[in-house]
């Protein structure tokens, strides 16, 4: 098997070249974001701040700022960053490639809205992040702002035998598979793709590891700094958070 890699250097190296393309149609993707954030309630502004942390190539960033949001979108990843700024050209989003932990760096005023999904939270490398995250998410959020927190569900249900093999995309040219690890705080993510070349079949392999988080200790943490929770949930192995900041 392949040597662990950190999260970074794993999408620099091997997912962040292939991310886009597992989602698939990009038109229809976005759609089901926007639906997405429909279901949030999140209004129609004219010029509010929204912060997409872990943005990837837009996948919430471009419906928020379709929305009227003005929107910092946030993640460490060269390749999907620059997919974000042809996607969103002409739209108010501002792309910013950095450490997750230091986006309050690039924020002029408090955003009304934070948001954190797509698994980006199990990303960071303990919960004591996690929760630093938090702090800092919290202390920036404006009055009466949201934060909202996606990721999945590695608690609740642990995969065994073949079941941790998931395939996530297939193409004529493509198949990409990953392959989890179970360990008390932790899981491994082996990701295996195998590209057609001129040479015949390649295989490529990178892992990395994301954090088990607990849904109800993340929203105790939201909680313990003042913020509201107004959504609790775990649908399809998701977990959904959504928080509000007293006035």
């Amino acid at each position: 098997m392949a040597g662990v890699q950190t999260v970074q250097k794993h999408y620099e190296t091997h997912l962040g070249t292939v991310y886009s393309w597992t989602i698939g149609d990009l038109d229809l993707a976005l759609s089901r974001s926007d639906d997405f954030l429909t279901s949030l309630g999140l209004p129609v502004t004219r010029g509010q701040l929204a912060v997409d942390l872990g943005c990837g190539f837009g996948l919430h960033a471009i419906p928020l700022a379709r929305r009227g949001y003005r929107v910092l979108a946030v993640d460490f990843c060269t390749e999907l960053l620059s997919k974000l700024r042809v996607s969103a050209s002409g739209l108010p989003v501002t792309a910013v490639e950095c450490d997750l932990m230091m986006f309050d760096h690039h924020l002029s005023e408090s955003p009304d809205l934070i948001l954190c999904l797509g698994d980006t939270l199990t990303h960071l490398p303990d919960i004591a992040s996690v929760n630093e995250l938090i702090d800092k998410a919290s202390a920036k959020l404006a009055p009466g702002g949201s934060i909202v927190l996606g990721f999945r569900d590695y608690v609740s249900t642990e995969l065994a035998g073949t079941n941790r093999f998931i395939p996530v995309r297939t193409s004529d040219d493509r198949v990409f598979t990953c392959f989890l690890e179970y360990a008390p705080g932790h899981i491994t993510v082996h990701d295996l793709v195998h590209e057609r070349t001129p040479e015949g079949w390649k295989q490529k392999i990178s892992a990395y590891r994301k954090l088990r988080l607990d849904r109800n200790a993340v929203a105790s943490e939201l909680m313990r700094r003042g913020i509201q929770i107004v959504r609790n949930e775990l649908k399809n192995g998701m977990v959904i958070l959504v928080g509000l900041q007293p006035f």
